[in-house]
């Protein structure tokens, strides 16, 4: 059957005999399978290697955050150097480190 058949037919079933609870679970289940469909289609995500492509965009992500949190530890590192250098520096010149050389 096509992707809207099965759900045409379940929705004529239900408006000829009632709607009990298996067919508006079955209308429900249809209708969520067409509507999920459809929206794969939309994203371009509903041919077989798409799996594989959200796999290695995953992967990809991945790499990226790590990057991003060493770029940050690394920065973050270097701030904490440059301060104590400059607090040795500090160090140095209020005892007169100075005159120590000369």
């Amino acid at each position: 059957m096509s992707d809207g058949a099965l759900l045409a037919q379940l929705i004529g079933q239900a408006a000829e005999e009632g709607a009990d609870l298996s067919t508006l679970r079955a209308i429900a289940e249809e209708a969520g399978e067409l509507g999920a469909g459809r929206a794969l289609a939309r994203l371009g995500l509903a041919d077989v290697g798409a799996g594989k492509d959200m796999a290695e965009l995953r992967e990809l992500l991945a790499a990226w955050r790590d990057a991003k949190r060493s770029v940050v530890k690394e920065a973050a590192a270097w701030v904490v150097r440059l301060v104590l250098a400059l607090v040795l520096v500090g160090l140095a010149v209020k005892l007169g480190f100075w005159g120590w050389v000369k």
